[in-house]
């Protein structure tokens, strides 16, 4: 019997789209004005074990510290906020992430590449690689590649999914 004759719905999301959206829908949290970036941790059984955004640490006021882009570095978000990656591992089911792929919107910086290979993170699944010709990034990529982390740009199936908070959804 095939899919078609069984009545199964054949537009159903990959679990690579599913995972990224997962990661994409956590972004939504961050307070950030100008990047919101998301992480999801699976493991090889196709489980969500940890999830993260970009965002001030725990206890640290989102209106207290700046957002800024430019300015002295201790008038930027830069010194004051946790990447999507590092909150994704810290926010994992206690355990061990070994083997475990995360899936994330921006290919990850070098600090966040130490974390990933640290925790065992066997796999990167990314969508955009925009700053891949600067230091920070072209250091992660000696440092997965020297670590054996499988490093892929993912090519969605699906360009768009559409949640609808509704209970009539």
């Amino acid at each position: 019997m095939t899919a078609q004759d069984s009545g199964k719905r054949s537009d159903y999301l990959s679990w690579d789209d599913y995972f990224m959206s997962v990661a994409l829908l956590s972004a939504q949290r961050s307070k950030d004005p100008n990047t919101q970036v998301g992480a999801c941790i699976v493991n090889r059984q196709k489980r969500i074990v940890g999830v993260g955004y970009n965002g001030f640490p725990t206890g640290c006021s989102d209106e207290a510290l700046p957002w800024h882009r430019e300015g002295d570095f201790l008038d930027t978000k830069y010194p004051y906020v946790c990447h999507a990656e590092l909150n994704a591992v810290l926010n994992s089911v206690p355990g061990n992430l070994a083997g475990c792929s995360i899936y994330t919107a921006l290919f990850p910086c070098n600090e966040c590449a130490k974390v990933i290979i640290q925790a065992g993170i066997r796999e990167v699944v990314y969508l955009s690689d925009k700053y891949a010709a600067t230091d920070s990034f072209r250091a992660s990529r000696r440092l997965f590649d020297q670590a054996g982390v499988v490093c892929r740009q993912l090519k969605p199936a699906s360009r768009i999914v559409t949640i609808t908070l509704d209970e009539n959804g």
